[in-house]
């Protein structure tokens, strides 16, 4: 999958793998030893994150159920937990710096080209 930022016109993404089952969401990037440039994870549904045994720092992009930026942590670093952000029905995990080298922010909308 491939995540664009409409409002940017930017690719935070060109390989996105989606984490829709309940293990696939809890084990996420876990154990990896790094995220790929231009790769991400889009964990679905999600409001919160964990780093627990994770061994790089991550920036995650929370976004609502039409796509739109919520909440952004950048640079999230291991055995760490993310506060749960109400909004959010997504999250999507992306190397760390993504977010800043593509200007992107909240209010920012994103599509995900399947």
């Amino acid at each position: 999958m491939i995540i664009r930022n409409i409002d940017k016109n930017t690719i935070l993404a060109e390989e996105c793998r989606i984490a829709g089952s309940f293990l696939s969401r809890f084990m996420g990037l876990m154990g990896k030893p790094a995220l790929n440039t231009r790769c991400g994870l889009l964990i679905i549904p999600c409001n919160s994150i964990h780093m627990f045994f994770m061994r790089f720092p991550i920036d995650a992009v929370f976004l609502d159920r039409s796509n739109k930026i919520v909440f952004m942590a950048e640079g999230l670093k291991p055995w760490r937990v993310s506060k749960i952000i109400k909004e959010a029905h997504k999250v999507i995990e992306l190397p760390s710096g993504t977010v800043k080298s593509n200007m992107t922010e909240v209010g920012d909308r994103l599509e995900l080209l399947i």
